[in-house]
C-alpha cells in the first residue's frame, strides 16, 4: 500500500517545522514513492519524444512574499519539456489527495514568444483547429490558462479568434484518480494522453521557432 496519500493528508493537518522533523522517515518514504513514478513517466516519455532533464520540486515552499506561512507542499511534482531548441512544449505532473493530475502545454510565454503566438492565431485558425479536434476534446477538453481581460495590445477585440487571443497561458489539463496514478500502467496512461496532443505541440513548436516569414530562429 504506497504511503504518498496517508502522509501528505497528515502532512496538510499537521504543516509545521517540528511535525515534519519527527515524522522525516515517513516523509522520506512518502517522497521515494512518488519520484518512482515520476522516473517511470519519465522514462516511458523518452521512448516517444527527446526530452529535458527531469526536475523533482523539493517540499519545501517559499513563503517570503506569501500570505501563507505553511512551510511545506502538500503535494509532490515533476516536471520535464521537450527538449529546445528543436521542439517546445512543458509537461507537469501533480501528485496530491483528491487532486492528481498532468499539466501539457506553455505555462509562462516570454514575452516575443507570445506576441509571435498571437500572431500566428491573428493570421490563421490552425491551432483553433487543432485546439477543437475530436481527439483533443475528448482526452483533455477545452485548453486552459490565464488571460487578458481585454484585447491584448496591437490586437482588434473584435478578432473572430479574440478568446484565444487574450490567452497568457497555453494549457491542456487531465485529471487522473489516486487509484490511477498508483496503477502499474499509469507511465503509458500518461504517455498515451499526452501524445494526443502532439498536432498542438508540433504547431506551436512550428510557430516558436520560426519568423513570421516562416524562416527558422535556429542556428
Amino acid at each position: 500500500m504506497s504511503e504518498i496519500y496517508t502522509y501528505l493528508k497528515k502532512l496538510e493537518k499537521n504543516n509545521n517545522r517540528e511535525w515534519f522533523t519527527e515524522h522525516k522517515n515517513e516523509f522520506d518514504v512518502a517522497k521515494s514513492e512518488a519520484d518512482l513514478i515520476f522516473n517511470a513517466i519519465y522514462q516511458e516519455l523518452s521512448k516517444k519524444m527527446e526530452l529535458e532533464p527531469l526536475k523533482i520540486f523539493r517540499v519545501y515552499r517559499d513563503v517570503r512574499f506569501s500570505n501563507d506561512k505553511t512551510p511545506y507542499k502538500t503535494h509532490f511534482s515533476a516536471q520535464t519539456g521537450s527538449k529546445k531548441p528543436h521542439k517546445r512544449g512543458g509537461f507537469y505532473f501533480h501528485v496530491q489527495p483528491n487532486r492528481c493530475f498532468i499539466g501539457v502545454g506553455f505555462w509562462g510565454p516570454e514575452r516575443d514568444d507570445l506576441l509571435r503566438i498571437r500572431k500566428e492565431i491573428e493570421a490563421s485558425d490552425e491551432l483553433q483547429k487543432i485546439i477543437q479536434s475530436k481527439a483533443i476534446q475528448k482526452e483533455f477538453g477545452e485548453m486552459q490558462g490565464e488571460e487578458v481581460k481585454s484585447a491584448p495590445k496591437g490586437f482588434s477585440k473584435e478578432h473572430e479568434r479574440i478568446e484565444l487571443l487574450r490567452k497568457k497561458q497555453y494549457l491542456f489539463i487531465k485529471n487522473f484518480t489516486e487509484e490511477e496514478v498508483l496503477a502499474i500502467d499509469f507511465p503509458q496512461k500518461v504517455t498515451k494522453s499526452i501524445l494526443v496532443l502532439q498536432p498542438f505541440l508540433d504547431y506551436m513548436t512550428d510557430v516558436l521557432t520560426t519568423d513570421e516569414n516562416g524562416e527558422s530562429l535556429i542556428k
